[in-house]
Protein backbone atom coordinates (compact mmCIF):
# COMPACT_ATOMS: atom_id res chain seq x y z
CA UNK A 1 0.00 0.00 0.00
CA UNK A 2 1.52 3.19 -0.83
CA UNK A 3 0.82 6.31 1.22
CA UNK A 4 0.48 10.10 0.82
CA UNK A 5 4.02 10.33 2.47
CA UNK A 6 5.71 8.16 -0.82
CA UNK A 7 3.75 10.71 -2.98
CA UNK A 8 4.96 13.76 -1.21
CA UNK A 9 8.75 12.51 -0.42
CA UNK A 10 8.85 11.74 -4.30
CA UNK A 11 7.69 15.25 -5.11
CA UNK A 12 10.22 16.65 -2.69
CA UNK A 13 12.87 14.58 -4.09
CA UNK A 14 11.64 15.81 -7.90
CA UNK A 15 11.63 19.49 -6.50
CA UNK A 16 14.81 19.71 -5.11
CA UNK A 17 16.11 18.06 -8.26
CA UNK A 18 14.70 20.91 -10.22
CA UNK A 19 16.02 23.70 -7.82
CA UNK A 20 19.59 22.20 -8.08
CA UNK A 21 19.15 21.99 -11.40
CA UNK A 22 18.88 26.27 -11.42
CA UNK A 23 21.45 26.76 -8.63
CA UNK A 24 24.07 24.70 -10.67
CA UNK A 25 23.80 24.35 -13.95
CA UNK A 26 22.56 27.95 -14.87
CA UNK A 27 25.47 27.60 -17.72
CA UNK A 28 22.59 26.21 -20.51
CA UNK A 29 19.34 27.98 -20.80
CA UNK A 30 17.50 24.13 -22.14
CA UNK A 31 18.69 22.79 -18.79
CA UNK A 32 17.22 26.24 -16.96
CA UNK A 33 14.07 25.32 -18.37
CA UNK A 34 13.91 21.58 -18.13
CA UNK A 35 14.93 21.95 -14.24
CA UNK A 36 11.71 24.29 -14.15
CA UNK A 37 9.69 21.72 -15.80
CA UNK A 38 10.60 19.13 -12.94
CA UNK A 39 9.61 22.02 -10.25
CA UNK A 40 6.53 21.67 -11.99
CA UNK A 41 6.19 17.97 -12.34
CA UNK A 42 6.94 17.64 -8.72
CA UNK A 43 4.05 20.39 -7.52
CA UNK A 44 1.94 18.15 -9.49
CA UNK A 45 2.63 15.22 -8.44
CA UNK A 46 1.40 16.92 -4.43
CA UNK A 47 -1.85 18.09 -6.39
CA UNK A 48 -2.38 14.74 -7.51
CA UNK A 49 -1.80 12.85 -4.60
CA UNK A 50 -3.38 15.28 -1.94
CA UNK A 51 -6.60 14.78 -4.84
CA UNK A 52 -6.51 11.13 -4.29
CA UNK A 53 -6.13 10.67 -1.27
CA UNK A 54 -9.00 12.88 -0.62
CA UNK A 55 -11.13 12.01 -2.87
CA UNK A 56 -11.51 15.37 -4.38
CA UNK A 57 -11.13 16.22 -8.58
CA UNK A 58 -10.08 19.85 -7.92
CA UNK A 59 -6.68 18.84 -7.66
CA UNK A 60 -6.56 17.04 -10.67
CA UNK A 61 -8.38 19.80 -12.98
CA UNK A 62 -5.91 22.39 -11.17
CA UNK A 63 -3.26 19.49 -12.26
CA UNK A 64 -4.83 20.18 -16.22
CA UNK A 65 -4.01 23.88 -16.05
CA UNK A 66 -0.72 23.38 -14.64
CA UNK A 67 0.11 21.12 -17.39
CA UNK A 68 -1.15 23.80 -20.27
CA UNK A 69 0.71 26.70 -18.40
CA UNK A 70 3.57 24.57 -18.30
CA UNK A 71 3.13 23.64 -22.15
CA UNK A 72 3.00 27.59 -23.49
CA UNK A 73 5.70 28.51 -20.85
CA UNK A 74 8.14 25.89 -22.66
CA UNK A 75 6.84 26.64 -26.12
CA UNK A 76 7.47 30.33 -25.59
CA UNK A 77 10.48 29.88 -23.72
CA UNK A 78 12.09 27.65 -26.80
CA UNK A 79 10.80 30.44 -29.30
CA UNK A 80 12.88 33.12 -27.70
CA UNK A 81 16.04 30.30 -26.96
CA UNK A 82 15.76 29.71 -30.91
CA UNK A 83 15.56 33.73 -31.69
CA UNK A 84 18.40 34.09 -29.22
CA UNK A 85 20.74 31.38 -30.50
CA UNK A 86 20.10 32.93 -34.16
CA UNK A 87 21.65 36.43 -32.94
CA UNK A 88 24.35 35.14 -30.90
CA UNK A 89 25.24 31.81 -31.74
CA UNK A 90 24.97 30.52 -28.30
CA UNK A 91 22.52 29.37 -25.61
CA UNK A 92 24.93 30.12 -22.74
CA UNK A 93 23.05 32.24 -19.95
CA UNK A 94 26.49 34.21 -19.29
CA UNK A 95 26.92 35.35 -22.81
CA UNK A 96 23.46 36.87 -22.58
CA UNK A 97 24.33 39.58 -20.25
CA UNK A 98 22.36 42.13 -22.80
CA UNK A 99 18.94 40.58 -21.23
CA UNK A 100 19.63 41.90 -17.94
CA UNK A 101 17.25 45.25 -16.74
Amino acid sequence: MIVLSDFLILGAVIFSMGVAGILFKRKNIINVLMAIELMLLAVNTNFVAFSHFRGDPAGQIFVFFILMVAAAEAAIGLAIVVLLFRSRRTIEAADWNELKG
